[in-house]
């Protein structure tokens, strides 16, 4: 389940009942899962080639990577990062944080930033540490790079605000959800417009990149349950934003949109998935925690179709790219759906090891990055 108590970063968990709760919650993730059924023959209706591979040391940690025009920037649970051309696979630059990383990666394409198991941001550029800044707790969110700041979101539910350039502090706002469980797993942090947009428990939050003020705020999914576990309705994962709308999911809850102008819900939908969402101008998508893949229409969130061929299989989010949806698994899988009914097009397996974050799209090129630290870019028909 990957939970986690608030906590700040120096002090570890010592009362019994806390112990007891995150063993529990240790033993029923090891449960073991039903066994998928097997693929079908692979259709390969699709051409895909493989462009390029990189090589990256093993990437164990939440990885988010960033892309930046035809420039993606990666990361490795050892501190590596590596910023690589996608039209190419020419590595534009390597650099070490020093440190390992529970989070990576942010970019704007000169700057770079991940934060480390010693609880630092670390901001590179052009193959070069630029600072390093102490956090207040730990991170599993990439930090925001934009408008010449770096944006950071603590799993204490506070958001701080770096100079790009000097490491600098800004800003800080701290926020109480009334939660004491937090997901070790990417959150929701990105710039809309002029608006700092995050999720901050269940709700999408838009915020003054000035100052860290809150505008509105936009509940996705409400707490239920009568315990910790079963009110642990987090934002996670990738979002899919079409101009000023922003689709988010929360953590075994539900999928819902936002106007991002207004700080207006405009619809929620039930979905019981703990990974992100992708989508286009038409349709939302996302994968369910037992391996189906559901769209949603974009407008007001009714189903438009679902498939379950992938059907207890662990999943990555979605990426709309083209006519396919490119979904990674943890076999090492990578599998390319028709987004108009979600049946299977073609799938290729990098290197066998998991995919280690959702695909992105970089230019014509779709970049994939595996647990074992391949990076490979493939050229969908």
């Amino acid at each position: 389940m990957n939970l986690k108590r608030l906590m700040p970063a120096a002090p570890v968990l010592r009362t019994g009942a806390a112990m007891v709760l995150i063993a529990a919650l240790a033993a029923c993730s090891g449960t073991p899962k039903p066994k998928p059924a097997e693929l079908q023959p692979n259709p390969s209706t699709l051409g895909v080639r493989q462009a390029w591979s990189a090589k990256l040391p093993a990437v164990n940690m939440p990885l988010q990577v960033a892309v930046n025009g035809d420039t993606v920037t990666v990361a490795a649970a050892d501190g590596t990062v590596a910023a690589i051309d996608a039209r190419s696979g020419t590595q534009l630059w390597r650099a070490s944080a020093g440190a390992e990383l529970t989070a990576g990666v942010g970019s704007d394409g000169q700057t770079a930033a991940v934060v480390t198991r010693d609880n630092e941001v670390v901001a590179l550029a052009g193959g070069k540490v630029l600072w390093k800044e102490r956090l207040s707790a730990e991170t599993f969110t990439a930090p925001l790079v934009a408008g010449r700041r770096v944006f950071v979101q603590a799993a204490d539910r506070s958001t701080t605000a770096f100079d790009g350039a000097s490491g600098r502090r800004l800003w800080t706002q701290q926020r109480t959800v009334g939660d004491s469980l937090v997901l070790r797993k990417p959150g929701v942090l990105l710039p809309v417009g002029d608006t700092l947009v995050a999720g901050v428990g269940a709700r999408l939050v838009g915020m003054n990149p000035g100052n860290g003020l809150s505008r509105w705020e936009a509940p996705v999914a409400a707490p239920r349950g009568t315990n910790d576990v079963e009110r642990l309705v987090d934002l996670t994962g990738t979002v899919s934003r079409v101009g000023d709308t922003v689709c988010a999911r929360a953590y075994y809850a539900a999928v819902g949109c936002v106007d991002t102008v207004r700080g207006m819900l405009l619809w929620t939908k039930p979905s019981v998935g703990s990974d992100g969402v992708g989508g286009d101008e038409r349709a939302v998508y996302g994968t369910e925690n037992n391996g189906t893949v559901v769209a949603w229409r974009r407008n007001d969130g009714q189903p438009m179709w679902s498939a379950d061929h992938l059907r207890l299989r662990t999943l990555t989010a979605p990426l709309a790219v083209g006519r396919t949806l490119v979904i990674g698994e943890d076999t090492g899988t990578v599998h390319f759906l028709s987004r108009e009914d979600g049946k299977t097009m073609n799938r290729v397996t990098p290197d066998g090891s998991a995919i280690a974050a959702a695909p992105v799209a970089a230019g014509n090129t779709v970049v994939v990055v595996t647990r074992n630290g391949g990076v490979f870019g493939y050229r969908p028909e």
